[in-house]
């Protein structure tokens, strides 16, 4: 279980793909989508979402040409969402 768990914070430890696990604990997106709200290039986040994909982070569906990313594994949304609240609360009291 803790090599799992350290599988698992490795793939979290980039900034950008916790900002787009971020978006995606909100909702389906694609790639477009993602540019839009994070601002990086395209090349980058499709890197970081094949990452995360492969990680088993990550789930995807096709539609036509483009392709939808959501959250694939629900203890990373859990995870994710304790440590922005906790870092949140904390940057408040400072």
């Amino acid at each position: 279980v803790f090599e799992q768990a350290a599988e698992l914070f490795g793939l979290m430890s980039s900034p950008l793909r916790l900002r787009i696990v971020s978006e995606l604990c909100r909702g389906e997106l694609n790639v477009g989508q993602l540019i839009e709200r994070i601002g990086s290039t395209q090349p980058n986040i499709s890197q970081h979402l094949a990452v995360l994909y492969r990680g088993g982070v990550l789930a995807r569906r096709r539609e036509g040409s483009q392709v939808f990313y959501r959250i694939g594994n629900a203890s990373v949304s859990a995870i994710c969402r304790s440590v922005c609240v906790d870092l949140a609360i904390a940057g408040d009291t400072h």
